[in-house]
């Protein structure tokens, strides 16, 4: 069983594709307002909203447990509208030695694809591959996304 692996999942989403690539540049300390009951805060740690190298620390609810991801920003492409992070500590390092997300927006008129690529390194053979992880993501879009859609009466 290989250690290194890489995991990408797609969604689409109804909503702006630029708007959602600027919460995740800029704003993602307003995610937890999108979604309080998968993310309870994110937070400056170092650095500036939305510049390579800033370390900001999420504060989640995944797997039925409260989580620490503290990532540092690793590369923003504007012209991709992806922003990819690397994890430096916290509740996910407990499995995985190395681990980059990278969520990047496929922008196209109304319709716009998401796109979430995990790439990591497990401690060991017995740890399960992040699919709960990666569900958790695409959930959180979703929650991005509703709230985002005009709201009907």
């Amino acid at each position: 069983m290989a250690l290194s692996g890489t995991m990408v999942k797609q969604v689409t989403i109804m909503s702006d594709g630029d708007v959602f690539h600027e919460i995740f540049r800029y704003r993602p300390h307003h995610i937890s307002e999108m979604c309080p009951d998968k993310i309870k805060g994110v937070d400056l740690h170092e650095g500036e909203w939305g510049t390579v190298g800033s370390v900001i620390v999420w504060d989640f609810f995944h797997d039925g447990k409260p989580k620490v991801a503290k990532e540092v920003i690793e590369a923003i492409d504007e012209e991709k509208k992806s922003v990819c992070f690397k994890v430096i500590g916290g509740d996910i390092l407990e499995a995985y030695k190395t681990f980059l997300i990278t969520v990047h927006v496929d922008t196209h008129g109304e319709e716009n694809v998401v796109t979430w690529t995990f790439h990591y390194e497990k401690l060991n053979e017995n740890i399960p591959d992040p699919d709960s992880l990666m569900e958790f993501c695409l959930h959180v879009t979703k929650d991005i996304e509703t709230h985002h859609l005009p709201k009907t009466n």
